[in-house]
């Protein structure tokens, strides 16, 4: 007798289903729920990248865990992400690449009233043509940045990159200061010259020090609340290097003093539980320097756990 299986098959188990069997490729239809868009550019990255590597590496990383949540009891089997597939980007043009980014998110969008997005980057520099395309097809977005970096460089010595997407944002109006919260930003990794930008600019930062202070439920309680009473939707957008590097060791920029992936979980349950809570991009994830794709798996297993937290 011949025992053979597909090449790279996963031992099966007949009461457990993997999660990246809640992924079903897009065949045209009109979209509901979750919808995954892969974005691999890293082009515009100011040291050197593999993010483009992320978004294959995301879906591998699903099939690593399981779709039973037991702390809450909730199983996501029945749910399912819509994989749009990845955005083509230009070999050498990152501006045309940005373009292809707004263009195809914002159609997307538009044919797609209930679509919320998982967009899976990519360089940083990837949530400006998002956010841009998100902003513009369903109104008044808050945006909540995680993030060790502000991300707002000039555009003089370098042009656009993955350390300009929120100065891009800002200066072109898709979102106003006060609407932009920057969670995570922490010591040694910034200026004072960009500090003093987002100050004038009205945006809410918040130091790696107040997050340990008063703590992560506070500081997202307190955002959301802010968000409530203006915003029409919220946006997510996170920056893996908001981790320690202890936690993230496959993020380009990984460096100490950042979030544990607890405190970071906590965050993203707490913005979950939001009704205006409609989309997230994950971003500098570098899969070619992870270790044993702890970040990769880290990236999906907050999306799982995001998920669960969307049942209640």
């Amino acid at each position: 007798m011949i025992h053979l299986t597909p090449p790279g098959n996963l031992f099966q188990d007949q009461y457990v289903t993997r999660a990246s069997e809640l992924l079903r490729t897009w065949q045209g239809e009109v979209v509901h729920s979750y919808g995954l868009i892969g974005v691999p550019l890293a082009k515009s990255s100011i040291s050197h990248s593999g993010a483009h590597l992320a978004p294959a590496a995301f879906r591998q990383s699903l099939s690593s865990f399981t779709t039973y949540a037991v702390e809450s009891g909730c199983d996501l089997q029945r749910e399912r992400i819509i994989d749009f597939g990845d955005i083509a980007m230009h070999a050498t043009d990152v501006t045309e690449s940005h373009k292809r980014i707004k263009d195809t998110v914002y159609e997307l969008l538009q044919e797609n009233e209930k679509l919320f997005p998982i967009i899976i980057g990519g360089d940083h520099s990837v949530s400006y043509p998002a956010i841009a395309a998100f902003q513009q097809a369903r109104g008044k977005t808050a945006v909540i940045q995680f993030d060790a970096h502000c991300d707002v460089r000039n555009l003089q010595d370098g042009g656009v990159t993955n350390g300009t997407p929120f100065r891009k944002l800002l200066e072109e109006k898709h979102i106003e200061g006060d609407y932009l919260y920057q969670v995570g930003i922490r010591n040694f990794v910034n200026s004072e010259a960009y500090i003093h930008y987002v100050k004038q600019a009205g945006v809410r930062m918040v130091t790696m020090e107040e997050v340990e202070k008063v703590g992560i439920q506070s500081v997202i309680q307190s955002i959301l609340k802010e968000v409530g009473e203006k915003a029409e939707h919220l946006y997510v957008s996170l920056d893996m290097d908001v981790l320690d590097q202890a936690y993230a060791p496959g993020c380009p920029a990984a460096a100490p003093g950042g979030m544990t992936s607890s405190v970071l979980m906590e965050a993203l349950n707490l913005i979950a539980r939001s009704p205006l809570f409609s989309g997230i991009d994950i971003v500098e994830v570098d899969p070619s320097v992870d270790f044993r794709s702890m970040t990769s798996k880290l990236s999906a297993y907050l999306i799982l756990s995001l998920l669960t937290k969307r049942m209640k």
